[in-house]
This record gives structure tokens, C-alpha cells and sequence, in this order.
């Protein structure tokens, strides 16, 4: 069981809805009382017709950080091959501003190839495309210090992803969040696969907040919520988000998320 507070995040995919659709729901989900509000970072829907609407992840979360006062926000996660790091870092940097500190700043590899081939992107390979990552994340480490003015905190930096050699040895470098979809007895070993990195590197495994899904907008059995969350909490995993589609939104399975960590 973790000893840090259990969070409770929301991902709110920007598909399928008018963006007035989105923006209710970012304030439906802040007033509920959820942690973390994250959109994602693709250009077409990954569910249902992959031709309907759909909005970009940066300028939104930059309507968050205005709409918002209280939830922290941020992208699960943002595709490093989308955009220059350096630029990357100062985007993230001005969205900290605009929030007065909230910005979660989650980055990840990249997958999905219709982005890439649509907008031009070079597809590569999952071994070029991680290559990538290692080699933005210090150049926005980098440009973050040289930024005027510097960010207001410390940036979270949460990365997505479960690869054993190379994702979870920069988790092990660079991260304060590792979200993972692994349960059971494979998230134990991905856990002592990270301890393991973060011996090598010198960085203390406790620093590191675990980060899964807990449910997805379609389930509204809280029984079934709860104790998918606990067994989760039980190994460790402390920042629990529901993912939820549009166009309608139905928060009801992030409610019984937060009936939970509310009863806890």
C-alpha cells in the first residue's frame, strides 16, 4: 500500500464533442472534486469513427489552466514527436504560468501512426521513437532552467509507458509519475523492474509516484470501481485516473472513484 495520499485524475478525450461539451465537463469534473484533469495528444479520435470531432491537447489545456482554480491538468500524455522539445519546454512553462503552478507535463514516446502519417511526422520505429524521448527529455530539462520567467514550480514530469529496458529506465531518470495500465502480478514486476533502474541511476524508487487507470466512463458499478482502486492502491499505486468520452460525458464512474478515495 502507498503511503502517499491517493489522487484521483479524470481524462477527459477531447473526441467526439463541440468544445463547449469539453469545457462543461472540465468543470463538472473540478467541482466533483477530482485531483487531476488530463486530456490526450492526438489528432484524430481513438474510438468510434476516426473521422469525427476532434481537438489539439496544448491550446486546450492552456483553456484549462484559465477555466480551472484548483485541479492540476495536463496531457496523458503529450507525443514527444509532435514537437520541438525546447519548444515543448516553454509551452509547458507559459501553461504553468496561466495555472499558477498545476501543469503536469506528461510525455511519452508516441504510437498512434495516422497522427504521424497525416501531419507529416516521420513514423519510425518503437526503437527510433524512444531514442527520441531519451533525447528530448534533458534538452526540456535543460531549456526550463534558461526560461525567463522560470516556471513557478518544479514541473511534474509523468511518463507513459510500460518497456522494461528503455521506457522504465528513463521513468527511472527523468520522472516524478510513471502511469502504467499494468495490474496484477505484471505491475509487481514492472515495480521491482523500476526499483532495479532506479539503483543504477542513483535515484531513490520512493521519489516516484505510481500512476493506472481505474475505470473507463462506460462502467458505473461503484462496487467494481472501488475494488479495482484498492487493489491498485495495495501495490502501490497512488494517482488513479477514469478516462471518459465524449460527446456526452457521463462522470458517473469518476464519482464512485471518488467515493472511494473519499471513504478511504
Amino acid at each position: 500500500m502507498t503511503n502517499r495520499p491517493v489522487r484521483i485524475g479524470v481524462q477527459l478525450q477531447p473526441q467526439h464533442a463541440e468544445y463547449a461539451q469539453i469545457r462543461d465537463a472540465v468543470r463538472r469534473a473540478e467541482e466533483l472534486g477530482v485531483d487531476v484533469a488530463f486530456n490526450w495528444d492526438h489528432f484524430y479520435p481513438l474510438y468510434g469513427d476516426q473521422d469525427d470531432k476532434h481537438f489539439e491537447c496544448w491550446t486546450m489545456l492552456g483553456a484549462w489552466a484559465e477555466q480551472t482554480s484548483r485541479v492540476e491538468i495536463g496531457a496523458l500524455v503529450t507525443c514527444n514527436s509532435y514537437r520541438n522539445p525546447q519548444l515543448l519546454a516553454d509551452m509547458a512553462r507559459t501553461v504553468d504560468h496561466i495555472s499558477n503552478g498545476r501543469l503536469i507535463l506528461g510525455i511519452g514516446a508516441g504510437w498512434f501512426e495516422r497522427d504521424y502519417t497525416e501531419y507529416g511526422f516521420e513514423f519510425g520505429t518503437p526503437g527510433s521513437r524512444l531514442a527520441a524521448l531519451g533525447e528530448a527529455l534533458p534538452a526540456i530539462k535543460d531549456r526550463l532552467a534558461k526560461l525567463t520567467p522560470a516556471p513557478t514550480r518544479n514541473i511534474p514530469v509523468l511518463i507513459g509507458g510500460g518497456g522494461e529496458k528503455k521506457t522504465l529506465r528513463l521513468v527511472a531518470q527523468y520522472a516524478d509519475i510513471w502511469h502504467s495500465f499494468a495490474t496484477g502480478d505484471e505491475l509487481t514486476h514492472k515495480l521491482e523492474v523500476l526499483r532495479g533502474h532506479c539503483d543504477r541511476v542513483g535515484r531513490d524508487f520512493t521519489e516516484i509516484e505510481i500512476s493506472a487507470p481505474v475505470g473507463r466512463g462506460h462502467e458505473h458499478d461503484p462496487a467494481a470501481v472501488a475494488h479495482r482502486a484498492q487493489d491498485l492502491a495495495d501495490q502501490g499505486v497512488s494517482l488513479l485516473t477514469v478516462s471518459i468520452g465524449g460527446p456526452d460525458y457521463d462522470l458517473g464512474v469518476l464519482e464512485a472513484a471518488l467515493a472511494w478515495r473519499d471513504g478511504r
